[in-house]
């Protein structure tokens, strides 16, 4: 009777001294699993919702009756036109800096004013930059309400990723690469372009495509700057609607929940399948980058 006590009362104090210990592992798998029901209702509310509404004819046709009935044939092309834009806009910009911060600098006052800039810049609303872009292309310059207006906002809304992305990709280079090539004769800017750039493609390549998942779904910095024009764009200097601009309207102005449920339907799977895209590449460098 007294071993069978002995043993319940240090299977107890065994389950408690587990306790004390592992509750924080208990409590992260908590929060990770909630994280992921989370993700889960929302993305399987929004496609229940609008999965009877997509169709071939949803996707191509135009939108008529104010958007009330028809497709989203053109906020897709307007989407892709302001997205795609703004991306090979800020392309050059982002990787230059992350490429002159990386190879052609060291640590002191100029990188780190560099790096709080772009750290601010990523922290502006999404509203005041199309604020901005609105006083700047619209106005001052005198784009109007246009896809290279909606462009030149979003470069500089997603101008910050790209840098940062880049930038790592590039210290995840191994010194090795710089060695030899340097060794062999090449220049820096030989050694840049022909061995760190290419071995760090896949990393930067990753930046590219998450900002391009941010300008796809973006709402503010657009309305302000591309416009609501429901007509497909001919050039860079006529006025569109995207996606998010079009499911936006359709519900505050309670157009049409049915077509609304669609343009967000299809909205989220095209941000999932950029993100899938930014996924295999981060993996392809990650590997890459190991072996």
């Amino acid at each position: 009777m007294t071993g069978r006590m002995t043993g319940h009362m240090t299977a107890r104090r065994t389950l408690r001294m587990r306790w004390r210990t592992d509750w924080p592992l208990w409590l992260l798998w908590a929060g990770t699993w909630l994280a992921v029901a989370l993700l889960v209702l929302i993305v399987g509310t929004v496609l229940v919702r609008g999965a009877p509404v997509l169709s071939w004819r949803f996707l191509v046709d135009a939108p008529s009756q104010a958007g009330a009935a028809g497709g989203i044939g053109v906020t897709i092309l307007g989407t892709l036109a302001v997205a795609v834009l703004g991306v090979l806009l800020a392309a050059p910009l982002g990787v230059g800096a992350a490429v002159y911060l990386v190879e052609y600098t060291r640590e002191g006052r100029t990188t780190r004013l560099i790096r709080a800039a772009t750290e601010a810049l990523a922290g502006v609303p999404s509203i005041v930059l199309g604020l901005f872009g609105f006083a700047l292309f619209v106005r001052f310059l005198n784009l109007g309400w246009s896809v290279l207006s909606g462009a030149l906002t979003l470069a500089c809304m997603i101008l910050p990723t790209v840098v940062r992305t880049s930038e790592e990709a590039l210290r995840a280079v191994p010194p090795l690469h710089r060695d030899v090539a340097l060794s062999l004769g090449a220049s820096r800017w030989e050694a840049v372009r022909h061995v760190i750039i290419p071995a760090a493609a896949p990393g930067i390549l990753t930046g590219l495509v998450l900002g391009m998942g941010r300008a796809v779904s973006e709402t503010a910095a657009v309305i302000f700057t591309a416009g609501v024009a429901l007509e497909a764009p001919r050039s860079l200097f006529d006025s569109t609607r995207t996606m998010a601009v079009h499911f936006y309207t359709l519900t505050m102005e309670s157009i049409s929940d049915r077509m609304a449920d669609g343009t967000a339907a299809v909205l989220v799977l095209t941000v999932l399948c950029i993100n899938a895209v930014a996924y295999v590449l981060l993996h392809l460098a990650t590997r890459r980058y190991r072996t």
